[in-house]
């Protein structure tokens, strides 16, 4: 037997481990020890030993004793999800170091603000070779008092014990699509019951006894993550091949297959996706309408290139400098392109390739890459084992949102393996009035599509929400996803009509088929030239009903275009543009600085209502984290999030305030749901405009769930005004994601549920004197104006290219008529019913970019 001291390497309050906020550690899944909660911010060393382990976030290292005790520093709680920031290592992997050095630096004012906790943990994670523990109590110091006291075999009594030695299987990525719940840990563990070794499943930093099903259910090892076996004993070999080979295939779970190797192919087309919705004309193919418009073209098939890589490196040392060669020059390139965005005052596109420069320096990515250097593999080989690794598991998440985000990650990959491999990324030759179809385009493609050549192209992957329908949106490209598979199949060349609208893709178009179209985009054409015209005359009915109609808009370059489109103000200003592609929160200076050049280029007697950040956990910021939830759409955003960190939403009503002096304006708050929620908000409004000596905005809510809806009469008490954002209340209403390929054709806001909840809105905030808008996207669809007008609405907030033709539309309306249509659409059975009571509404939809 033999002892080590262990000295305490931060100061603080000593906390036993049952009292961490996260059971990995408080479950002891990781091993025994202590936590503190730390007083200053440098980690020392605890003891005499080799680090051989350093976390790429930098927040945990392991160190290793001479004689084999491994101990475990981990700063904070969940702290990886901050990627690094307010961590500074001191050491590298395989330092040695003495007791006392500094190994971490950490901003502990930061981490104070920005982490679940600030409690480190001390954990010996080989715990089974300790037979007595010391530990220390109440308020220790750095480097100076004992924290822990162990007595412990030697390394080679503990593998004696076991009767052999020790053995690491490697990586293997879990196939079962619910991860290893129950029934397959229960296989697992059955199967290495039968060995004489002590077995682990490893799981990052985490491990769990393979004996024993808890235990293995506790590890949450979900589909797609990686693990390592490691047995030690007589028969290690036997067991870790044996129980390699199970968890590759799924332990016997229904429906799962083993995890395909990276591909070698230099040209590849990925199997297809999963069934969809299919027409019954062989002709015509049905997907989800991602980018409005109708394209006529050839089509031309794309195929995803793929890099074949040499497994073997050139010396661990030789391929991390390639590596961070590598990601340095694709920084470069992703800020040259960014700054070219912003040069065209472009915030949202610039903001995809932002995201794209925040996946460069990923942990959990370049962990994978430096295990696989550190075993003899080259950085390439690393590099695109890491990136098929999380892209694969991101696409089988259940969150459509996040499952479509693995192709900007492929993006990525593909970019960073180009400069590894020197292999050049030559895009695909196509001709003239071309129609593209592709399993998946990947941002940087759309960004560099040919628009003189491009006529729309369609994919059987992504959604309506995806950073590509984003950009095809921006570029004014038709764009369709989710398409029926047999899109693939199509020859090059064959002549189709896109249908951007409809969610169509018509093969074989006869020439009067497309003579027709050209007709119609020729009288679209000079539709939109006249009601440029006239953009500026007031939207007044025939009967001399005046309707408001005012825009939604994201920055200052959408601001100084709204007065030019006839404009009569902001019906939205979308704040997150300010939050986004940033590594902390924009001061209240500089809010306001916008806010105040917004307002000018608007036009100081137009009203601009401004909405407070809405973020979630759906959609968070690097420096806001939020942890993670099952299903974020019904978790943390919106107004809940500003609530929870109330100095994120002070700073912003200050600056909002403080603008309000140089024009009209009104605030909104997002995912309002209850009234206590509203009366919170507005507190804090008041309070802010207290200190600053103004005078309060007016407030609104956005409706957006059922419940606002249903209690307007309630809010009206509250609220000064209601604008309604039909894109969530629809997708709430039907319990519906509208970025999912299989549902979305069905997530329409005309129907009836819907337009009864727009109808409860009105009745509520008429009877209350308070006026009505709607800000999502049937606001500029001209099937739903007439409906809106009839149901009571006082003002239409649609995206910048709609306002001509809404105002147009609204000229040769009588509210009579609009009355009479509402209250059949309110009779009707469905979204189709409702739209086939408007058979003379122009069909081309006008929401191109009308996300509220």
């Amino acid at each position: 037997m033999s002892q080590l001291k262990i000295l305490s390497p931060l100061s603080g309050q000593v906390w036993p481990l049952e009292r961490v906020p996260d059971p990995v550690f408080a479950q002891k899944m990781v091993g025994d020890g202590l936590s503190i909660d730390p007083t200053d911010g440098v980690l020392l060393a605890a003891c005499d030993g080799e680090v051989i382990s350093l976390h790429a976030a930098g927040h945990a290292l392991t160190l290793r004793t001479a004689d084999g005790i491994e101990i475990l520093m981990h700063v904070g709680i969940d702290t990886v999800t901050l990627k690094g920031e307010g961590f500074t290592p001191r050491v590298k992997l395989g330092d040695k170091v003495r007791i006392g050095t500094p190994l971490i630096e950490f901003d502990l004012d930061f981490l104070a603000t920005h982490a679940k906790s600030l409690l480190t943990q001390i954990v010996i994670t080989n715990s089974e070779r300790i037979t007595s523990w010391e530990r220390a109590s109440g308020i220790v110091s750095a480097g100076q008092d004992v924290l822990l006291t162990v007595t412990f075999t030697s390394e080679a009594a503990a593998v004696a014990a076991n009767g052999g030695k020790t053995v690491t299987s490697e990586a293997i990525m879990i196939p079962n699509r619910t991860g290893l719940h129950a029934r397959p840990a229960a296989v697992l563990a059955n199967l290495a019951k039968g060995f004489q070794s002590a077995i682990k499943l490893q799981l990052g930093d985490r491990h769990a006894n393979a004996k024993s099903v808890t235990s293995i259910m506790a590890l949450d090892v979900g589909c797609g993550s990686k693990v390592q076996v490691i047995a030690s004993g007589s028969d290690a070999t036997a067991a870790v091949e044996k129980l390699s080979g199970l968890l590759a295939q799924g332990c016997g779970d229904e429906g799962c297959v083993p995890a395909p190797a990276p591909a070698t192919t230099t040209v590849s087309q990925a199997a297809a996706p999963a069934p969809r919705r299919k027409a019954t004309d062989p002709d015509l193919l049905i997907g989800v309408p991602s980018s409005p418009g109708l394209a006529v073209g050839e089509v031309f098939q794309v195929l995803r290139m793929e890099i074949a890589v040499t497994e073997e490196g050139s010396g661990a040392e030789v391929e991390r400098r390639q590596l961070a060669a590598a990601i340095a020059t694709a920084q470069g390139q992703l800020e040259a392109l960014r700054a070219q965005l912003h040069a065209k005052a472009d915030p949202a596109k610039a903001a995809i390739f932002a995201a794209h420069e925040e996946l460069l320096s990923d942990p959990d990515l370049l962990e994978i890459v430096e295990s696989a250097i550190s075993k003899g593999k080259s950085a390439a080989f690393g590099w695109k084992k890491a990136v098929t690794t999380h892209a694969d598991r991101l696409a089988g998440l259940r969150n459509q949102l996040l499952a479509q985000r693995a192709n900007d990650l492929r993006d990525v990959g593909l970019r960073v393996l180009s400069i590894l491999t020197g292999a050049e990324i030559k895009p695909q030759e196509y001709g003239p009035s071309t129609v593209l179809i592709a399993e998946d385009l990947t941002p940087s493609d759309t960004a560099s599509l040919d628009r003189s050549r491009v006529m729309g192209f369609c994919t059987t992957r992504g959604g309506a929400t995806s950073h590509v329908a984003i950009l095809a949106r921006s570029l004014g490209i038709p764009a369709l996803a989710g398409i029926e598979p047999a899109a693939l199949e199509v020859p090059n060349g064959t002549l189709v009509i896109l249908d951007g609208n409809k969610g169509t893709l018509r093969l074989h178009a006869s020439p009067g088929h497309v003579a027709n179209i050209r007709r119609q985009q020729e009288l679209s054409e000079q539709r939109r030239k006249t009601n440029f015209a006239h953009a500026n005359e007031p939207a007044v009915t025939l009967d001399a009903k005046r309707i408001e109609v005012v825009a939604n808009i994201g920055g200052l370059k959408d601001a100084s275009e709204v007065c030019g489109l006839g404009g009569e103000g902001v019906g939205l200003l979308r704040s997150e543009f300010l939050f986004m592609e940033r590594s902390d929160a924009p001061s209240e200076e500089q809010q306001f600085e916008i806010y105040k050049s917004i307002i000018q280029a608007v036009g100081p007697d137009r009203p601009i209502i401004i909405r407070t950040l809405d973020v979630g956990g759906d959609k968070p910021l690097s420096y806001l984290p939020i942890p993670k939830e099952d299903n974020p759409f019904l978790g943390e955003r919106g107004v809940r999030v500003g609530l929870d960190r109330p100095e994120i939403l002070r700073t912003q009503l200050r600056a909002i305030l403080r603008a309000s002096v140089f024009g009209k304006v009104s605030v909104m708050f997002p995912m309002i749901s209850t009234v206590n929620e509203l009366r919170d908000v507005k507190a804090i409004l008041a309070q802010e405009a207290a200190s600053l000596g103004v005078g309060l905005v007016p407030t609104g809510i956005m409706v957006e769930v059922p419940a606002a809806a249903v209690m307007a009469a309630q809010f009206a008490r509250e609220a000064d005004f209601f604008s309604i954002g039909t894109n969530d209340l629809t997708q709430y209403t039907l319990a519906m994601d509208r970025g999912h390929p299989k549902l979305a054709p069905q997530v329409d806001g005309l129907n009836p549920a819907v337009l009864r909840l727009i109808a409860l809105t009105v009745d509520g905030a008429h009877s209350a004197g308070r006026w009505v808008g709607v800000c999502g996207g049937i606001a500029g669809d001209p099937c739903a104006v007439p409906i809106l007008l009839g149901l009571g609405v006082d003002e239409l907030s649609v995206s910048l290219p709609a306002i001509p033709a809404v105002k147009a539309q609204i000229r040769a309306l009588r509210m009579d008529a609009c009355r009479a249509l509402a209250e059949n659409a309110l009779a009707a059975e469905s979204a189709e019913a409702v739209r086939a009571l408007v058979p003379d509404a122009e069909t081309e939809v006008l929401t191109a970019s009308a996300s509220a």
